[in-house]
């Protein structure tokens, strides 16, 4: 009798290469809908793997005898993208950058290949969006010329690969991934299988070589970077560049960091001459007011490891609409109106009549909790137009039954906000919001800042 034969897998996902023997609509391995085509590649025949001699240079070693004088992080000049990367690029590692279209990775990652050809390495700048020309009139506007920074305009991987070799450089850049195309895959550039196909050859290369790579990757209209869901997991690093496009920040995010922490921001200033280092963000995003307005109170939020004072602002505005508006501009709506609602509720702030807005200044977006005592004081003091003391910041978590909880590296925040001059820091043990709000519209608390140094701690 004849032995059953399993059936070729012919199907194959686009996004992680999960295979299947016939067609399904959602894969089972990554669990994406439409990404199941059928696959192009003839099935082989499985056959047994034989086993060769290890080259002396490739042997096991116990994992105290490995060297790791070449894994050791060297500085880019920039120390805030340094700051993201934990400590600087280590030789041999695929980094990955991604962003909108304009946001300014192409402006930082120029300006990290000029920093490091000025530092004696050799750079090779390849684009394949761009010819050199432009790149380097971009390079003159920021002053990043530079005698060890080569510039190559090509789309081949094969031609990128001959460049690499002819000039032997310690810093790749490819600007971007999406755009390079192999001639051994079917496929135009920007398919999932040329995009997987570039970026696992070039993370070859820089393992064989130890040298470090920076990858420009697009992103899609929701934000996800644009290929295959294996390009995250081939690089070591893995950062994001956004920012407001109605504001010059921009930051730099680590989503994955095989060398670091991923908790890190750098912060950045996009200004005539490209964009300029923010070493202490802090000040950003405050209001210069001379005198005190209602409906503003401060708090002290954290971007990874770095706490920035960030101020809240409130407007509360009479209205005959049986829908009164809430609009929100840096904050969650969902969370501003879950405060609304407590205020009414727990601390006799009657908003139902009232039109309500909540903004951040400077642009920056709060997402999470600890900014619901501030938001909350910024809005009661537009409702009953009472300004708070401007040396008062708030940080707590609002509860559905009107407690403050307390918040993670409420250490570190109090001391971002002495540094800043907040001489009243109201958190958790105030109690309750009704109680924090008597707190920060007390006489004592609207004192000068000088008598109030005695009251930390409200």
């Amino acid at each position: 009798m004849p032995r059953a034969t399993a059936a070729p897998l012919a199907y194959r996902c686009s996004e992680c290469g999960w295979r299947t023997a016939k067609w399904v609509g959602r894969c089972g391995e990554c669990q994406q809908w439409g990404t199941v085509l059928e696959s192009t590649e003839r099935p082989s025949l499985a056959r047994a793997v034989q086993s060769i001699a290890v080259a002396e240079d490739r042997r096991a070693l116990p994992i105290g005898q490995i060297r790791t004088d070449d894994a050791l992080h060297w500085p880019s000049g920039i120390a805030e993208f340094d700051r993201v990367l934990g400590g600087g690029i280590v030789p041999g590692a695929a980094i990955l950058l991604s962003g909108e279209p304009g946001v300014g990775k192409s402006t930082l990652l120029l300006e990290v290949a000029s920093r490091a050809a000025a530092s004696g390495q050799r750079v090779l700048y390849v684009t394949a969006e761009e010819s050199v020309g432009q790149v380097r009139l971009r390079a003159e506007r920021t002053g990043g010329l530079q005698d060890l920074l080569y510039l190559a305009a090509e789309t081949d991987l094969a031609t990128i690969l001959g460049h690499i070799d002819e000039v032997k450089p310690k810093l790749l850049i490819v600007d971007s991934v999406q755009t390079v195309a192999s001639g051994n895959v079917d496929g135009l550039a920007g398919g999932p299988s040329q995009v997987r196909e570039v970026a696992a050859t070039l993370i070859r290369v820089a393992k064989e070589k130890n040298l470090p790579v920076l990858l420009v990757g697009h992103v899609t209209k929701d934000g996800s970077i644009a290929g295959p869901r294996l390009l995250e997991h081939l690089v070591d690093v893995v950062c994001t560049f956004d920012g407001d496009r109605q504001t010059a920040l921009r930051f730099v995010r680590a989503l994955k960091n095989r060398f670091g922490p991923t908790d890190e921001v750098g912060c950045f200033e996009m200004n005539g001459v490209g964009l300029a280092e923010v070493a202490d963000p802090s000040g950003l995003f405050l209001s210069r007011t001379a005198t005190a307005v209602s409906g503003t109170c401060a708090t002290v939020a954290m971007e990874g490891r770095r706490a920035l004072p960030v101020e809240v602002q409130a407007l509360v505005v009479s209205t005959s609409a049986p829908q009164p508006r809430r609009v929100t501009n840096g904050v969650d709506s969902s969370r501003v109106a879950m405060l609304l609602a407590v205020l009414e509720r727990r601390a006799g702030v009657r908003l139902s009549q009232y039109d309500v807005y909540v903004s951040t200044v400077g642009g920056v977006r709060l997402t999470e909790p600890a900014a619901d005592l501030a938001i909350a004081i910024a809005v009661a003091s537009a409702a009953r137009d009472v300004p708070v003391a401007s040396h008062l910041v708030a940080v707590g978590e609002i509860s559905l039954a009107g407690e403050i909880r307390p918040v993670s590296l409420a250490g570190q925040r109090r001391s971002e906000a002495d540094r800043m001059g907040f001489s009243t820091f109201l958190d958790h043990r105030s109690g309750t919001a009704q109680d924090a709000l008597a707190a920060a519209f007390n006489s004592e608390t609207r004192t000068p800042p000088t008598r109030q140094r005695a009251l930390r701690g409200v």
